[in-house]
């Protein structure tokens, strides 16, 4: 995820707020094609109606030559259900999921048929049983890229291996524009510390990649 020095990922206004440079956007076009699927939330495909493809055909044919699909999977979580099927995610790059709940599914009905497959995880959304499908389906890296609510619903699950964290050279300063995460009970609370992995500078833009789970450091 991308963020402005201050942790926001967006502002408020109507136009999406673009925090990264083209450099950084090719470091992602890199990760999305060495990923076997992409998540995001019902909320972030709503908002910005992303296809999330992998842009470089040099990656897609190397994803191809190795005997992967030409796009990895696309996924999206929704507890609602409400799912615009004229959205560009569902009409670009190839197969998606999409993981919701018993109501979720009978609000969505038949309106994917066609686009995507509906998987109904039970009465309440259970990101480990959402895990544990995908790797049914050989998904073994998947890539998290937004937003609020999934970055802070697999933080505070305890379900995330790595960050990369791409910090702008902007300061949003709006209490209602969107962070990288909300609040939450995260495993271990600011006593935890994650280990710094790498640090890499594209242009104007660092890059922050931090190890999850593998320190039991704590602040003193």
């Amino acid at each position: 995820m991308a963020t402005s020095i201050d942790g926001y990922i967006n502002d408020t206004s109507a136009q999406r707020l673009l925090l990264s440079n083209s450099a950084d956007f090719d470091r992602v076009d890199e990760i999305r094609a060495e990923s076997d699927a992409i998540l995001i939330g019902a909320q972030t495909l709503r908002a910005d109606n992303p296809r999330l493809l992998v842009n470089s055909a040099e990656r897609r044919a190397t994803r191809v030559s190795s005997g992967r699909s030409e796009y990895p999977v696309k996924i999206t979580v929704t507890e609602s259900g409400a799912l615009d099927p004229e959205l560009r995610f569902w009409h670009t790059g190839g197969a998606k999921l999409v993981y919701t709940s018993t109501a979720g599914a009978a609000r969505l009905g038949d309106r994917l048929d066609g686009l995507a497959e509906v998987v109904v995880l039970g009465a309440e959304l259970c990101l480990p049983a959402l895990l544990d499908d995908l790797g049914a389906r050989d998904v073994h890296r998947l890539m998290v890229e937004g937003g609020t609510g999934m970055h802070t619903a697999f933080l505070a699950a305890g379900l995330a291996d790595e960050i990369r964290l791409a910090i702008a050279p902007i300061l949003v300063g709006e209490a209602a524009a969107p962070r990288f995460v909300g609040p939450a009970q995260f495993p271990g609370g600011a006593q935890r510390r994650m280990r710094l992995a790498a640090v890499e500078q594209l242009g104007d833009v660092a890059v922050l990649k931090y190890l999850v789970g593998t320190s039991t450091e704590s602040v003193e």
